[in-house]
């Protein structure tokens, strides 16, 4: 077996070799990561909690999901649109939460951008710049992921020009694979090609 090909977990089934580095991610991986997401408030959330994780594990970010949706009130764009400096506060001293400042910043400022925004506008700009599949090369290894690429980069680029913060493009291309734009999943991963389902 080379380096960064599928590997069996517990169950016998093969899976991304990143889904079995803790049992944390089995779930994720199986249920949520690469299935399309759809929906402003759904979309705002994972574009929140990427903007998080940069410089840090997901491991981190996914452990804390729970804390991030308390404190973000579900990430609904209105909501957090209407947050005071005593939310902003409030965040601050949250340990639920990665209490980073300027990432707290972009977050209620980003809810601000797209509350302006017409219903489904946010979807449909992210889904516009997913790839057709069959432009895409099935991944073998690991090695065969990208962290970025054009479109991701054309996605990032069209976020910065709506007014949007922290929504760099290996940010972006992190957001394509959760949400399913794009699928990662390994060639022998049991959960490549599986349809829509477990998000949210």
């Amino acid at each position: 077996m080379s380096a960064g090909e599928a590997i069996a977990g517990p169950d016998g089934a093969l899976r991304c070799p990143w889904a079995l580095s803790t049992t944390d991610y089995v779930a994720y991986h199986d249920e949520e990561w690469g299935r399309p997401v759809h929906g402003d408030d759904a979309l705002f959330e994972r574009l929140s909690l990427e903007a998080f994780q940069s410089g840090l594990s997901w491991i981190t970010i996914l452990r804390r999901r729970p804390g991030f949706r308390a404190a973000f009130a579900g990430f609904e764009i209105a909501e957090v649109a209407a947050f005071t400096d005593e939310d902003r506060d409030r965040l601050l001293a949250d340990a639920g939460i990665i209490r980073n400042r300027a990432k707290i910043d972009a977050t209620l400022a980003n809810a601000r951008v797209l509350a302006e925004w017409a219903p489904g506008e946010l979807d449909e700009l992210i889904w516009s710049h997913a790839p057709d599949p069959a432009d895409r090369p099935v991944p073998k290894t690991l090695a065969d992921v990208p962290a970025v690429t054009p479109r991701s980069t054309a996605l990032s680029k069209a976020l910065k020009k709506r007014g949007l913060r922290f929504v760099g493009p290996t940010t972006a291309y992190a957001l394509m694979q959760a949400c399913g734009l794009v699928d990662d999943h390994l060639e022998t991963c049991v959960a490549r090609g599986q349809p829509s389902g477990g998000v949210r």
